[in-house]
Formats: structure tokens, C-alpha cells, sequence
């Protein structure tokens, strides 16, 4: 038999083959490339230094606590107001000249990022309440473009956030100088879900990160 007879008997079968091999490779793409939920960060997951020593070595269940605070309108924030909402929740001081003031753009551009989105919002907690009053607030919250049915800026009872910080959204270094509430924040932005979990971590002051929170927002959209 000539290899064009050859050619010519076994052609279908190559066709078929051919277009086998084809669909079996897409269909392991697509399956390797479907995105993975967010984890559910516990207290054992996270650095010690960030968690208070009650709950470090806690596994599960962990949720953002209940809490009443103040924002830049002296107007009383909850949970409530945070209900069946995704949050990216900060740590600042307004009179901070360090990492705040990056961490408070890149804010600013998830803020423009999520503006016509109502399933999200922001809110940041000052690490200094005594100094950021109301009214300080709400100058900052000028300065800074923020919008105030999607981003809040809050003050309140220091032992609050200070419990907040340690115990709910893992995110701040206790100071050891101070009072046994004073605290260090941190450059960590947390991205809350619906169920009030903590579903990632986030350097703010890296563009990457920002990047990389706001394609993790729509992860967790489509997993709502």
C-alpha cells in the first residue's frame, strides 16, 4: 500500500483524533484556569504580632465583631450599615505622613473603582481617635475626595477599635510604649465579605495589591 493510500484510508479517523485532542485540551484549560474561592482567614492564619493572644490559636468561625462608631458626619456607623455589603476596611491617622497618605490615594481609586457598585463600600478606622474628631475627619474626608455613601471614616471609644483592630480584622501591632490600647497600624487593607469573614489581605500601599484587591471584589461578587 503507497503512503498516499495510506494517507487517504486513515484520514477521517486523523480528522476525528485531531479534533478529540483539540476538546480534550480546552477542557483541561478551562477547568485549570477556573478561578479558586477566596480563603476564609482565621486567627491561626495570620502573623501573631497582628492578633490579639485570645484568639491566635482560634480555627474557625472568626467574624468582624458587632461595633458603633462615628464617622466624618457624626453620624453613628454599625454593622447595620454594612449589611449584605462587601468592605475593604483600613487603619489610619490623619495626621499621619508616612504610609497613610498612599494608603489614603489607593483607597481613594478603589473608591472610583466601585463607585456605580452598590454591593460595595469602604471604611477606614482611625488609630487616634482623641485627635481625629469629627470635624477632622470630615476636613480629611474634603481633602481627600471621599464620597460618603461609599466610604466612611470613623473615630470612636479607642478600646473599640483597638479590639476591632486585634480581635476582628487582624490588622494592627500593639504599640508596648503607651496605653494598653495604643496600637500601630499597619499597611494591610482586608477585604470583608457578606458574611462579615476576612477574605484577603492587601498591602495598600502597593499598586500591585490594589490591582490584585480589586479582581478579588469581583471574585467574591460572583460568589455571593
Amino acid at each position: 500500500m503507497s503512503f498516499l493510500s495510506y494517507f487517504k484510508r486513515y484520514k477521517n479517523f486523523g480528522i476525528f483524533f485531531s479534533v478529540l485532542c483539540i476538546l480534550i485540551i480546552a477542557i483541561i484549560y478551562n477547568i485549570l484556569n477556573v478561578k479558586q474561592p477566596l480563603p476564609i482567614y482565621q486567627p491561626v492564619m495570620v502573623s501573631d504580632e497582628l492578633v490579639d493572644s485570645t484568639i491566635q490559636h482560634q480555627a474557625k468561625y472568626h467574624k468582624i465583631a458587632d461595633f458603633s462608631l462615628i464617622n466624618q458626619n457624626g453620624e453613628t456607623i454599625t454593622q447595620d450599615t454594612y449589611k449584605d455589603k462587601i468592605y475593604v476596611a483600613d487603619f489610619f491617622f490623619t495626621t499621619c505622613q508616612t504610609i497613610c497618605p498612599i494608603m489614603t490615594d489607593h483607597m481613594y481609586k478603589i473608591q472610583k473603582e466601585i463607585i456605580g457598585d452598590d454591593d460595595v463600600m469602604l471604611l477606614s478606622h482611625s488609630v487616634t481617635p482623641k485627635i481625629d474628631s469629627v470635624a477632622q475627619l470630615k476636613k480629611y474626608a474634603k481633602e481627600k475626595g471621599v464620597i460618603d455613601r461609599k466610604w466612611n471614616l470613623v473615630t470612636g471609644d479607642k478600646k473599640q477599635i483597638y479590639e476591632l483592630a486585634r480581635k476582628s480584622y487582624l490588622a494592627v501591632k500593639t504599640d508596648g510604649n503607651g496605653d494598653e490600647y495604643d496600637m500601630i497600624h499597619t499597611e494591610n487593607f482586608m477585604l470583608i465579605d457578606k458574611n462579615q469573614q476576612i477574605r484577603g489581605f492587601y498591602d495598600g500601599t502597593q499598586p500591585e495589591d490594589i490591582d490584585q484587591l480589586l479582581e478579588d471584589i469581583e471574585t467574591l461578587k460572583n460568589e455571593s
